[in-house]
């Protein structure tokens, strides 16, 4: 009797990444160009003032040389002075009063005379400082153009394109010479990787035709009915274990060639490589007693249908293997969220420790069993997954079910 297929379980919530919170103000980042736009500014401002308060000072010693007026009154019959900028003086007043209100007058002038001057220095001050805010960012960010398509460049290169330069055109100044020497740097690596992944190539296509020459000759001596039964079960052992091997070197081999970016591209919907994938899969799944449910989406993207169902086909197979001896199911699930294309692989198993999801990507490494002496595979298939979606552009992240087991997703661009 079949058992019933545990309820399907909420996706889990998606792990807090403080390094993709957006801020609320990008363009108050503190870049440097910020930086070198208010060291500019600042120290424009710093001798604006500098230049104002020596002229003020300047202008205040000339215009109080000499508290006396320049001219007095000492006598008269028939003086008669008015003055609208001066109310103190009047026609019928004295001589000695007229010269105080004279003196009174001109030092009034001149504190009016000191205050506009001010005021006016101090609005000439804040347009050349708006203007000198203005031109030093734009003069900071045509030195740090360098450093912009230095930026670029290394984010190219970090999407695995090693073929990318920097190719800086300008004076022999210490920007020109980083960026040479990033350049030369690129250079060494694109070397090393190409020779690196010559070598896997190389490597597992020799490998192939002696392991393909064994695996026959071992099929025609199980083919013989007169055979002695050891040596029949000898044959399979080796048999079995040569089958690993080829295993080994198609995913070496298919691992060396997905580490680099796709160049060609077609459209390949996700829902029909997860659909083909369970199909390869359904078999062993109904051996094991794993129930393979969910809903495939249409889902294009831009990739190699080929590796993208390797995608999908080691995901679904790792579910089956690794899953509850009895009751245990798998959910695939393909959709477009948010702008990307969405995979998500969910099963049933035994329950995995957080600390070690990062260790299940890395090449011949297992949940808690040794690097050899395990059937469900030789320890390649997440590897095989993370360089596929990295080579397309994308992501894979894994996160332990509630009860056991695990969610993986991989997300795509469209």
């Amino acid at each position: 009797m079949a058992a019933t297929p545990a309820p399907p379980q909420a996706p889990p919530k998606p792990t807090w990444d403080p390094r993709r919170v957006e801020p609320p103000f990008p363009w108050l980042r503190p870049t440097i160009r910020i930086r070198l736009t208010l060291l500019y500014g600042g120290m424009f401002l710093i001798a604006g003032i500098l230049l104002l308060s020596i002229i003020y000072l300047l202008a205040a010693q000339a215009i109080n040389t000499g508290n006396e007026p320049p001219f007095k009154i000492v006598g008269g019959t028939q003086l008669q002075v008015t003055s609208d900028n001066c109310p103190a003086i009047k026609a019928d007043v004295t001589i000695s009063q007229f010269n105080e209100a004279i003196s009174a007058c001109i030092d009034s002038q001149r504190r009016v005379a000191l205050d506009d001057l001010l005021s006016r220095s101090l609005l000439a001050l804040l347009g050349l400082a708006i203007i000198a805010f203005a031109f030093g960012y734009a003069m900071a960010g045509r030195v740090l153009s360098p450093l912009g398509r230095i930026t670029r460049t290394a984010r190219a290169v970090a999407g695995s394109d090693l073929s990318r330069r920097i190719e800086l055109d300008g004076p022999d100044d210490e920007l020109k010479e980083l960026a040479d020497t990033f350049d030369e740097m690129l250079e060494r690596l694109q070397r090393a990787f190409t020779a690196q992944q010559r070598f896997v190539g190389n490597a597992s296509h020799e490998l192939r035709t002696p392991l393909a020459i064994n695996r026959t000759l071992l099929e025609v001596h199980l083919s013989d009915p007169n055979a002695p039964v050891e040596l029949q079960q000898l044959g399979k052992t080796l048999l079995a274990t040569n089958e690993r091997s080829e295993q080994l070197v198609e995913g070496l081999l298919l691992l060396a060639r997905s580490d680099n970016q796709i160049v060609e591209r077609k459209p390949v919907d996700l829902a029909e490589v997860a659909e083909q994938a369970v199909d390869q899969v359904h078999a062993e799944a109904e051996a094991k007693g794993v129930l393979i449910r969910g809903e495939q989406k249409p889902a294009v993207v831009q990739g190699n249908g080929v590796l993208l169902e390797r995608i999908a086909l080691n995901l679904v197979q790792n579910a089956v293997r690794y899953n509850m001896p009895e009751g245990g199911w798998v959910e695939v699930t393909t959709e477009v969220q948010h702008g990307q294309a969405l995979l998500v692989v969910s099963n049933t198993g035994p329950v995995v420790p957080a600390y070690e999801i990062d260790n299940l990507f890395e090449p011949f490494r297992r949940l808690r069993t040794e690097r050899t002496g395990s059937d469900k595979g030789v320890g390649l298939g997440l590897s095989i997954v993370r360089s596929v979606a990295r080579a397309h552009g994308g992501h894979i992240s894994a996160q332990p079910r509630e009860g056991g087991g695990l969610v993986m997703r991989v997300t795509l661009p469209i």
